[in-house]
C-alpha cells in the first residue's frame, strides 16, 4: 500500500494506492527484495494455499507446477524467473499487471 499526497490550495489530501499482491517462490529472495523496493505487496510462496489473494506469481521455472500454480489456483499471470534478472522479472510483473 502506498500513499499519494494531493495538494489542492491549502488542503492536503492523502490517497491510498493499492499495490498489487505478488506471490514469489521462497527461493527467489533477490526478486522478493526488488519487488518490495518497488512498493509491491510480496508474499513468499511456501505452499499452494499461499497463492490466495495474489494477483500475479513468480516461480523459478524449474518445476512451475510444484505447488499446483499452473492450474486454476491463481487467477493472474504466472511468470517463470528462470534465466531472468530481478529487474527483468520486475519489468514483466509491471507489464502484466498493467502498471
Amino acid at each position: 500500500m502506498e500513499l499519494n499526497h494531493i495538494h489542492l490550495g491549502n488542503l492536503e489530501l492523502e490517497e491510498v494506492v493499492h499495490m498489487p499482491r505478488v506471490g514469489v517462490e521462497e527461493s527467489l529472495s533477490n526478486i522478493t527484495s526488488a519487488l518490495r523496493d518497488k512498493g509491491y505487496d510480496v508474499i513468499e510462496l511456501k505452499q499452494e494455499s499461499d497463492v490466495q489473494g495474489c494477483e500475479c506469481c513468480v516461480v523459478t521455472g524449474l518445476d512451475s507446477n510444484v505447488m499446483g500454480m499452473s492450474d486454476t489456483s491463481i487467477q493472474g499471470p504466472v511468470i517463470e524467473a528462470n534465466g531472468l534478472s530481478a529487474d527483468e522479472v520486475c519489468r514483466q510483473v509491471e507489464q502484466r499487471m498493467g502498471k
